[in-house]
This record gives C-alpha cells, sequence and structure tokens, in this order.
C-alpha cells in the first residue's frame, strides 16, 4: 500500500508511477492533481519533475501550456528539451492542428475551466493516444454551468477522466488517491496519519464529512451535520505553508 507523500517531491514521484501504472492498464485520459491553493504558481517545477518517466515510455511527447505565454517562458527557462512545448490555442488556432502524427503522448499543464472546449477537442483528436491533465481546474461551476450544457459536458468528456493521483490536506486529515489503490482518507493522530477509510469512488461533501466524524467521535456517523472543524496540522499543513512562502 502506498503511504502518503512525505513532502512534494514524493508526491511528484508517487504522481509518476501511479500514473505509469495506469498508462499500462490501457487508461488513456488521466488527470493527476495535487490539491494546495499555490500549486499553479510552481507548474513549470512541478511539470519538469513529473516529466522524466514518460520521455523514457513514449518517443514523442508534447507538453501543451494553457497560453502562448506560459508555453514561451518553458521553452526560455527549460532550453533544449527531448519533447515539444506548445499551447492550447484558441478559436482562431485550433488545437486539432497543434498534433501531429509523431506525438505519442500529451501532457496538458494547468488547463483552467475556459479551456474545457479546447482540452475536449485535442482529447478527441488524439484518439488513442494518452492524454494527461496535470493539476486541472476544469471542474468550475461558475464557467461550466449546472444546467443542459453543463451536464452533457461532464457525461460527454467530465466523467470519462481517470483521477490517478490525488493528494488534498484537510484539516488534521488528507484525501487521498494513488492508482491502483481505491480513493482513502487518512486522519492525524498523535502526529503520525492513519487510513481510516477507503472507497471504490471519491468521497466528497457530506460523505467525507461523515467518515470523519465517525472516526473522530464528534457526531453520528448517519447524520448530514458537518463535523467539527479540525485544527490544521501535520505536514501536509506544513507544506501548504511551504509552498505559500515560495510564493510570497
Amino acid at each position: 500500500m502506498t503511504e502518503l507523500p512525505k513532502d512534494l517531491d514524493d508526491a511528484i514521484a508517487q504522481s509518476r508511477i501511479a500514473t505509469a501504472a495506469a498508462l499500462s492498464d490501457g487508461q488513456t485520459l488521466l488527470q493527476v492533481e495535487l490539491v494546495f491553493p499555490e500549486i499553479a504558481l510552481q507548474a513549470q517545477s512541478i511539470t519538469q519533475k513529473f516529466l522524466p518517466e514518460f520521455e523514457d515510455i513514449h518517443a514523442g511527447v508534447k507538453v501543451f501550456f494553457p497560453d502562448a505565454g506560459s508555453a514561451a517562458l518553458a521553452r526560455r527557462d527549460w532550453g533544449q528539451t527531448p519533447f515539444k512545448i506548445t499551447d492550447l490555442g484558441s478559436s482562431r488556432t485550433p488545437v486539432e492542428d497543434k498534433l501531429a502524427p509523431e506525438d505519442q503522448l500529451f501532457l496538458l499543464v494547468n488547463p483552467a475551466a475556459v479551456e474545457v472546449a479546447q482540452v475536449e477537442k485535442l482529447y478527441i483528436a488524439a484518439g488513442d493516444r494518452p492524454v494527461i491533465l496535470l493539476n486541472p481546474r476544469l471542474e468550475d461551476v461558475a464557467t461550466i454551468g449546472i444546467g443542459y450544457a453543463g451536464r452533457q459536458l461532464r457525461e460527454r468528456f467530465l466523467n470519462k477522466i481517470e483521477s490517478c493521483y490525488y493528494i488534498r490536506p484537510l484539516d488534521s486529515a488528507a484525501l487521498f488517491r494513488c492508482y491502483p489503490q481505491p480513493w482513502q482518507v487518512w486522519l492525524e493522530t498523535n502526529d503520525e496519519y492513519e487510513l481510516i477509510s477507503e472507497t471504490a469512488q471519491k468521497p466528497v461533501g457530506d460523505d467525507l464529512e461523515r467518515i470523519l466524524a465517525k472516526a473522530m467521535g464528534t457526531a453520528d456517523p448517519n447524520s448530514t451535520a458537518p463535523a467539527k472543524p479540525l485544527k490544521k496540522k501535520g505536514f501536509l499543513a506544513e507544506l501548504q505553508t511551504f509552498l505559500k512562502a515560495l510564493t510570497q
């Protein structure tokens, strides 16, 4: 069983292994999420550490940034690379035109909800070639909506995405998934983290609250009332503080 990561580098290393395992199982639409508030500001660094696993497995890796500016910045900072760097384009420069026959794997860095149409078009154009979303922000209800169009988008595309790696710090707890393991909830007790739940689907909202409440004995596990707020501490909270300090 994969344990919680000790630091950000450990999380990235775990995510590479989990993604490679999902690819070997035939998955072609994957996402990796390190859910820390300041993580998007370190997209270049995280992408550089994430990529080596796939440069060795796939000869034709192409990295997509959300816009031309961030792609140009990566090309400047990284210099010569064995993979190609580009951007998702716009309605005037369709993303489908940016795919070449020699491209074998596509990595999309920090795509946001406003780029969801371009991301879906890329996935369709990629065919059976893998598409990996690194720290995507596609599920923005304000942008996608909750009406008919939003439901259609989720059914047609978003629900097909396999979350192969996910780490999110909670208050004295963590929500974690490392493919092929199920979704896990870990609780901090005596400065250590204990696995308290495993589920096939991602626990969110009331389901997550009930898991934490039951483990802590703070509420009836069948109640819909939220658990009492917990104090934030432990390595995950320290990691959040460290990431925030880096961006000051």
